[in-house]
């Protein structure tokens, strides 16, 4: 029975996802669901961006070993991210009505600095996405009692995402996302409820972590664990801001008030939702504290999937591989999608600038095929847990993206030259400590990366222009991409309007 509702689910899903691509008629549609979501849809699309593997399994599974220390990257940095993106760059990036946040650094800098935080911002999904495919592998391989190993889980998984999004674009992943939230929030509340039962409540499962230390946030005293811990936090609060799939998100909104609106509703539901995953995989060392206790040692991130399999009845079993499957193709279709609408637009775009619209739509869906290709190649030969490959994503962004994007959305005197200076030696100092120093390093190679990149940036702007050029100020609110451009555009570097781009923005000069 729970096989059937598997392949039943997936099928559905797809099938959903398939009848939202026939509204897809162009790039626009394709990369931003045609700037049209509501409220309800934009919030979930914004919750899903992070509720996916590593919340259901990477999470759980490392704070039953390390407590809340353990996960101050997710879900307290990334919450933090999803609500700092809402309140202070979301209306700015909504009203330049551009498909990605490298065509933001084209605008504001030059198609250089596009193409270094492209290829950063590309880069970081690639842990992202391995671990969901890695997920959607150890699911199948729980299900079917070992029947489907998990490499060949990866692959099916793999497919099934790659199908709907390939055709749908983020018009399906958006529709996706709003109906899988309920099955997600509907499953876990229910199996937590189901959990509480066993251990005698709530209450005697945080008791127990208490006791246990499990709830202790702050490290102690040691310069070392502070450093460690603040890069952790950081790393995900900050790094993964320059991302295009929290981008997309808030450029799909029909509004710059509903995109800050969903922004911070996702955003603080997540955070409070991720808490229940955690709860359950704890309760599983109360219910039968031999086997999950060995299995920690042995593979943590199966806790969660054995209790359910092992303690309770079918029906409980089908709602929550319902709720993880949702929650997993949630995630995994749009980090799917983020890097490769980012690798088309923003590299392939400029060696073929006038490519028509259907033309290029397929590009998108080609680039899509490529990534996911690269991506399973990954996930079958990595070591890494779930956590930490979704963890160490982030570090190439906030030491080679981060700090062209806030400087150059909120310093007038921010130039290309400071960009180029931010990237290259922010990217260069983190890479040298990472793999010269690394583990040895006192100073996370990531903070040090983000250091020197904000130096690179303050020198680079303030020192004699080697362009010649004078400085391109940012305007105060830049409510058109025109204007933007008008004020901080590369000369010379500059992409054709893509077909039904809102009327007010995207003119040919502005791209």
């Amino acid at each position: 029975m729970l096989i059937s509702f598997v392949v039943l689910y997936l099928m559905v899903s797809v099938g959903i996802g398939l009848v939202a691509a026939t509204r897809v008629k162009n790039t626009k549609d394709f990369a931003v669901a045609g700037r049209h979501l509501p409220m309800p849809v934009v919030t979930a699309t914004v919750f899903a961006t992070w509720f996916g593997a590593e919340a259901v399994f990477g999470i759980s599974a490392t704070f039953v070993k390390e407590g809340l220390r353990g996960v101050v990257a997710d879900p307290f940095g990334s919450s933090l991210c999803l609500i700092l993106a809402g309140l202070f760059f979301s209306t700015k990036l909504y009203r330049l009505n551009i498909l990605t946040l490298g065509d933001f650094y084209r605008m504001r800098y030059n198609r250089t600095v596009e193409v270094i935080t492209t290829v950063c911002i590309v880069a970081s999904y690639l842990g992202w996405v391995s671990a969901q495919i890695k997920a959607l592998g150890l699911i199948f391989n729980v299900v079917t009692d070992g029947a489907i190993s998990p490499e060949l889980g990866m692959i099916i998984g793999a497919a099934i995402v790659l199908t709907y999004t390939t055709f749908g674009g983020m018009l399906s992943v958006a529709v996706l996302d709003f109906v899988q939230m309920g099955v997600i929030m509907g499953g876990m509340l229910y199996i937590g409820y189901v959990v509480s039962g066993m251990t005698g409540g709530v209450a005697p499962v945080v008791e127990h972590a208490r006791a246990a230390g499990k709830l202790e946030f702050f490290p102690p005293a040691d310069a070392a664990m502070w450093l460690t811990f603040i890069g952790a936090w950081v790393t995900m609060m900050l790094g993964s801001i320059p991302q295009q799939d929290v981008f997309q998100r808030i450029t799909s909104a029909k509004s710059a008030k509903v995109a800050m609106g969903g922004s911070l509703l996702g955003g603080s539901i997540y955070f409070l939702f991720a808490f229940v995953p955690m709860f359950i995989a704890y309760s599983a060392t109360l219910v039968d504290p031999a086997v999950f206790n060995q299995l920690l040692e042995q593979d943590s991130q199966l806790i969660l999937p054995t209790l359910v399999l092992t303690h309770m009845p079918v029906a409980a079993q089908v709602v929550f591989f319902g709720a993880v499957l949702s929650a997993i193709m949630s995630c995994s279709s749009a980090t799917l999608l983020a890097p490769s609408v980012s690798f088309a637009e923003n590299i392939v775009r400029g060696f073929v600038p006038r490519i028509g619209d259907h033309q290029f739509l397929w590009v998108m869906r080609v680039t899509i095929v490529c990534f996911a290709a690269v991506v399973l190649v990954f996930a079958l030969n990595s070591e890494s847990s779930i956590f930490k490959m979704v963890e160490n994503a982030y570090k190439v962004t906030l030491a080679g993206a981060f700090v062209p994007l806030v400087v150059g959305a909120f310093w007038k005197r921010a130039t290309t030259q400071g960009a180029l200076f931010s990237t290259i030696a922010g990217l260069g100092s983190w890479l040298m400590v990472e793999f010269i120093v690394g583990a040895d390093s006192l100073v996370p190679p990531q903070l040090i990366g983000l250091g020197v990149s904000m130096l690179g940036m303050i020198a680079g702007s303030l020192l004699p222009q080697w362009t010649g050029r004078p400085t391109r100020p940012a305007p105060e609110h830049a409510p058109h991409a025109a204007e933007l451009t008008h004020h901080v555009g590369a000369p010379g570097h500059h992409h054709p309007a893509a077909p039904g781009a809102h009327p007010g923005g995207m003119g040919p000069e502005a791209r």
